[in-house]
């Protein structure tokens, strides 16, 4: 066998051996190949070219970090105001987080499942509505389309604060035709939420919605498919990362909004986290500051549970549609 291999093998190449200094014998000192040199580099380089980066970054995380950190402490905290807390961690206590759902005169679950069913709700009917705007938009060809989306761009640079008087005068006349969308109904704020997220999100799908071939749906509607079908059945799947998104975005924007809610929810028990809270720091020398970082925390819980199952579809879903 090893005869065998002998003969096949060329002159040339069997007295190519590696030798214990590194170079190959037989060879030419020209067809050496170079040793390699490992130099140690300086720390003034390495930090020229990489570690300003490092610094940069570690201050960019303590930055974000200090805030959460102090309202941790704040809310483990049982002194009730906030100059008891300028020391991180200077007590520990559950009793902020117990008084939110054992005192009376703080309903916290009761304005947290208002606020999950407003957010949750708003979000899905959102993302349903906008895919059903931009795919008539992108696939669709109709008279008034260029300046219907024109509009929906114009519109968002108003943002719906402007027109907070305008919506309570009109949830109050909605009251008297409709009271269960009127002023004071969970319907009617899911409502005023929906009229203003349906033009940015429309128009971002729309420019997702372009990236997908027309050729797919245009295959399915030669075997026979109609709209509805290529769209619940070929286009939401292919568009996945933009319908997490907007519905991340739209849960995380209405969870913690309080101007539009304050004005619409006037009963007590219909009241979302934002404005309970509120109610506990808004009085002269509150004491309550710790109830309120303990809320605070646990109203931010959904929002990072959903940013970090959906944070693998976040960068896609924002990057993919601004190329068509």
């Amino acid at each position: 066998m090893s005869e065998r291999i002998d003969q096949s093998v060329p002159d040339a190449a069997r007295v190519g051996v590696v030798s214990r200094i590194g170079g190959v014998t037989g060879l030419p000192a020209d067809d050496q190949p170079p040793i390699p040199t490992h130099r140690r580099q300086s720390f003034r380089r390495w930090f020229a070219d990489k570690g300003w980066r490092h610094v940069v970054a570690w201050i960019a995380i303590a930055f974000a970090l200090f805030p959460l950190l102090y309202i941790v402490s704040a809310s483990l905290n049982p002194i009730g105001t906030l100059t008891g807390s300028n020391q991180l961690f200077s007590a520990i206590s559950p009793r902020n987080y117990e008084r939110l759902f054992t005192d009376p005169a703080i309903p916290y679950g009761t304005w947290y499942v208002n606020s999950l069913i407003i957010a949750i709700v708003t979000s899905v009917v959102t993302v349903l509505l906008c895919a059903l705007g931009a795919y008539a938009f992108s696939r669709m060809r109709f008279r008034g389309r260029r300046f219907g989306l024109m509009t929906l761009l114009v519109l968002q640079m108003f943002p719906q604060l402007l027109a907070i008087t305008a919506i309570f005068l009109l949830m109050i006349q909605i009251s008297d035709v409709f009271p269960a969308i009127g002023l004071g109904t969970h319907a009617g704020l899911i409502m005023v939420y929906l009229g203003g997220a349906l033009g940015v999100n429309t128009f971002l799908m729309y420019g997702f919605f372009n990236t997908v071939p027309s050729a797919i749906d245009e295959a399915a509607k030669i075997d026979g498919a109609g709209h509805a079908r290529v769209f619940f059945t070929i286009m939401l799947p292919l568009v996945t990362p933009i319908l997490i998104v907007v519905g991340l975005l739209t849960f995380i924007s209405i969870i913690g909004e309080f101007a539009i809610a304050s004005v619409i929810l006037t009963d007590p028990a219909t009241q979302t986290v934002a404005i309970g809270l509120f109610q506990l720091v808004s009085g002269f020398q509150s004491q309550n500051w710790g109830v309120f970082s303990a809320g605070a925390i646990l109203a931010a819980l959904p929002v990072m549970v959903l940013f970090l199952l959906s944070q693998r579809y976040i960068a896609g879903g924002l990057v993919s549609g601004s190329v068509k």
